[in-house]
């Protein structure tokens, strides 16, 4: 059992300062934490995109989540481990400093860094599209600008204003998954008003539970790990709340399972309720497909609210995790000092320039969606494979070494060391292969590979470089 009781190590990036005029603030309190890590991972992937998974694996798709959503429960608790011991708003890219050395840390930490400020720029353009479905005529340049403004403003503020905008997004968020599963569990045993129990029939009928064997389970597997991007912004976000060691350990412990819960029960009840083959699972998004088969009036005008909230709410909370992401690896040297300053406990440069470079992506989207843009959109596709990938290994590293020198700091513990380490970490080399498999995942995984190389080598040469420095002036 995991012990509570552990005295709160200091709050620190590995040993190094915070830059800045009195450093990051410590605005965060555990109702934002919590809401953080369920909200964080709640997102359009789930409520548009999985349509995609479940287009191709049929029902198996609830097989295909549970297998990734225990990946990603092995990954959480690892890194809410590490994340516990030492907190820090560096999070894994300090653990893997710590682990590996400096090039370790700058290649993890940097390419985070890029896929949020990327991903910001794909929500603005999701968030975008749906404003000008409402408001016909009007440019989506300019919503994208709207969004960008607001929560880069509510960024540069305290770090609480994030908080709350984060907490009220992600209650939003939450609470219509909730209401789904209510309403689909009422449809599957037909105790809601007008419908009839389904049973068993879209489970087993039309080509049975795995319509496409092994391949269509694989292609599903594939989308949904993706699905699950975004927790690991809980950890940074610890470092700047009153308790980090309390915080993030109570959020991790209570945000695996309730996330697990959200996306495998709300794919079980689609499944069930819907055939696989509808093409409207697709179209229109399996959640609305779904209330539109029970009858739900003005399903799909709702769903697109709750789409846009969880556009908006990632955008807020990849604006923020970049920017102190960006902060923690200049605080350790290895970005551009002007940067990392902070201001009222807020790292504004960072800020800005994160939500620059998402702007940009949305610029790329217009002005080269061929070229340009696809690029972009393949350099990311695997990036968040390599951050896991870095988290176990840093992990199996860490652990022996804390255990070693820091007992008790170990408040949060991952089950069955190493065991479950290194299971997690041959479930990520499986999904590595899987992708080399696939057409449509082998450009992904190459092109976020070569990013990779480039971060390590020029990590390995900025640490090097610093290397000789020291020996010269010694």
């Amino acid at each position: 059992m995991s012990r509570t009781t552990a005295p709160a190590p200091a709050d620190r990036e590995d040993g190094a300062a915070h830059p800045g005029p009195g450093g990051l603030g410590h605005g965060l309190k555990q109702r934002h934490l919590s809401m953080i890590a369920l909200g964080g991972v709640i997102g359009a992937g789930l409520f548009v995109g999985s349509g995609a998974g479940i287009a191709a694996a049929g029902p198996s798709i609830v097989v295909a989540y549970t297998i990734s959503g225990v990946l990603v429960m092995l990954v959480m608790r690892m890194l809410g481990e590490m994340s516990a011991a030492n907190p820090a708003s560096g999070s894994f890219s300090v653990h893997a400093e710590r682990a590996f050395g400096p090039w370790a840390g700058f290649t993890a930490g940097w390419a985070f860094w890029f896929l949020l400020c990327v991903a910001v720029g794909l929500e603005g353009i999701g968030a975008a599209n749906i404003m000008v479905g409402w408001f016909p005529g009007t440019p989506a340049w300019a919503w994208v600008a709207l969004f960008m403004l607001l929560f880069c403003g509510a960024n540069l503020a305290a770090v609480k204003n994030f908080g709350e905008f984060e907490f009220w997004f992600a209650a939003l968020k939450v609470g219509a998954i909730v209401l789904f599963l209510g309403i689909g569990v009422l449809a599957i045993v037909g105790a809601l008003p007008g419908t009839d129990a389904p049973g068993t029939a879209n489970l087993t009928g039309d080509g049975g539970f795995f319509p496409h064997g092994s391949e269509g389970l694989i292609v599903g597997l594939l989308a949904s790990v993706f699905a699950y991007g975004g927790l690991e912004t809980v950890t940074i976000a610890a470092a700047e709340s009153e308790h980090p060691v309390r915080g993030v350990a109570k959020a991790v412990r209570t945000a695996m399972w309730r996330i697990a819960l959200f996306y495998i029960g709300s794919m079980a009840v689609i499944v069930t309720l819907v055939p696989w083959d509808d093409k409207t699972v697709v179209e229109k998004g399996p959640y609305v497909a779904t209330l539109d088969h029970l009858g739900i009036p003005a399903a799909g005008q709702i769903m697109n609210v709750v789409v846009l909230i969880a556009l908006l709410s990632a955008m807020n909370a990849n604006i923020y995790g970049a920017s102190r992401m960006a902060c923690s690896l200049i605080a350790r040297d290895q970005g551009p000092k002007a940067l990392g300053r902070t201001f009222g406990g807020v790292p504004r440069p960072a800020v800005l320039i994160s939500s620059a470079v998402g702007f940009g992506c949305v610029l790329l989207s217009y002005w080269s969606p061929d070229k340009a843009f696809t690029w972009l959109l393949n350099t990311i596709g695997a990036i968040i494979l390599v951050v896991w990938f870095f988290i176990a290994a840093s992990q199996l590293v860490l652990r022996r070494r804390t255990e070693r020198e820091a007992p008790e700091t170990l408040v949060v513990r991952m089950w069955a060391f190493p065991v479950l380490t290194w299971v997690a970490l041959a479930g990520m080399a499986t999904v590595f292969v899987l992708m080399a498999r696939e057409e449509e995942t082998r450009i992904q995984l190459y092109s976020t590979g070569a990013l990779t190389l480039v971060l390590a080598a020029v990590g390995y040469g900025l640490q090097r470089a610093r290397r000789n420095r020291a020996a010269e002036s010694a």
